[in-house]
């Protein structure tokens, strides 16, 4: 416990100058036209891409994928400065089939040393086709991996996937995640360096086919330019999780949409700061005033009772299917289970009338919130 206690503190320092660009000061928003002059394909072209991306091999349903990765993971592993464009060459195993791959480190908080030992990686696949594979259709992916060596960090990417899956299941405005198990290999002597658990996460241009639309990346957006029954749901699901780590307004852990009659829809992902996860080095913007990041904060637009009630609908329905999907992994530990499954009870007591819908989200709501 004093271990975490003070791995967090630290984090929470290390992590401030990011999370400053998630609630910049106030300021009137730069006006920008919503309509792209970017020509649309023929309806029949978005569902033949649809169908395409719905159907990808890797996102359905199915065991945990087991796969080998070779490559140089020390020099990987050295490059800590986000966005770096640097790659080195791998072989994915899969299937008894060696795919080339490129891979590279991604992400921030977590290409600190001072939070993980292993880096998330992103994996680039090769411009021939790989036909026939489970990875057939995949241009590049995010690989979510261990943070550390220890045994329980593999807990922690399991309970993140299963934040993806509970959120597919209310709904599609969702990216998909598949659960895997990851074997690494030394490219130089051959040797195993450690097996754990992993994800791959869906690219972002599948999400938006499959919503029949496009991705786009317009910064400085406000509450009220976005389709508002999926922005409500968004914003209901970022406090089922317990995520307060993202920004529409700096495009920070969420996916813009938009569709061909111009609404735009809001996509959350990177899910490992959230109360769900839990994670070690996990830990909230301290201007948020939040204890933990197990602490939850509703941080989206102001609704009635009646139109929150509408938007929560969804999730009560699904409620025992989340609790399935939960006890359904089977590689998560039991003390695990029994607090991601808690967790999620308290957020369904929240949404369970209309009287602790205005308790939790209505009353103290402000007004004023045009965008975060």
């Amino acid at each position: 416990m004093i271990r975490r206690l003070a791995f967090s503190a630290l984090v929470a320092l290390l992590a401030v100058p990011a999370l400053l660009a998630q609630n910049p000061p106030a300021a009137e928003p730069a006006r920008k036209p919503p309509i792209s002059a970017k020509p649309w394909p023929e309806d029949e072209i978005l569902v033949a891409r649809r169908t395409d991306a719905q159907n990808r091999k890797l996102f359905q349903n199915g065991p945990p994928l087991e796969f080998t990765l070779t490559s140089e993971f020390n020099l990987i592993n050295a490059e800590r400065t986000p966005n770096n464009a640097k790659q080195f060459p791998g072989v994915l195993a899969v299937d008894g089939l060696d795919i080339p791959v490129k891979l590279g480190s991604r992400g921030h908080l977590r290409l600190k040393s001072q939070t993980c030992d292993f880096v998330p990686i992103k994996v680039e696949f090769p411009r021939e086709p790989i036909a026939g594979t489970i990875f057939e259709g995949q241009t590049t992916l995010k690989l979510g991996t261990h943070c550390r060596g220890e045994r329980d960090s593999d807990q922690y990417v399991i309970r993140e996937y299963l934040a993806y899956k509970l959120a597919n299941l209310v709904t599609p405005l969702s990216l998909r995640a598949r659960l895997a198990r990851g074997t690494y290999i030394d490219a130089r002597s051959k040797k195993k360096m450690a097996t754990h658990s992993a994800l791959f996460l869906e690219h972002e241009n599948d999400l938006a086919r499959r919503l029949g639309g496009r991705e786009v990346r317009l910064p400085h957006m406000v509450f009220n330019e976005f389709d508002k029954p999926a922005l409500t749901t968004m914003m209901l699901l970022e406090y089922m999780l317990g995520n307060t780590d993202y920004s529409i307004w700096t495009l920070h852990n969420v996916v813009i949409v938009q569709d061909k009659k111009r609404k735009f829809f809001p996509v959350p992902y990177d899910f490992d700061l959230s109360g769900m996860v839990h994670a070690p080095y996990a830990a909230p913007d301290p201007r948020l005033s939040l204890h933990s990041v197990t602490d939850r904060l509703y941080r989206g637009p102001c609704r009635t009772v009646e139109e929150f009630n509408a938007a929560a609908e969804p999730f009560r329905a699904r409620q025992a299917d989340m609790m399935t999907a939960i006890d359904s992994v089977s590689d998560l530990s039991n003390v695990h289970k029994g607090e991601m499954k808690d967790y999620l009870a308290s957020f369904f007591r929240r949404i369970a009338t209309p009287d602790s819908i205005k308790k939790t989200f209505v009353d103290g709501c402000p007004a004023t919130r045009a965008r975060i």
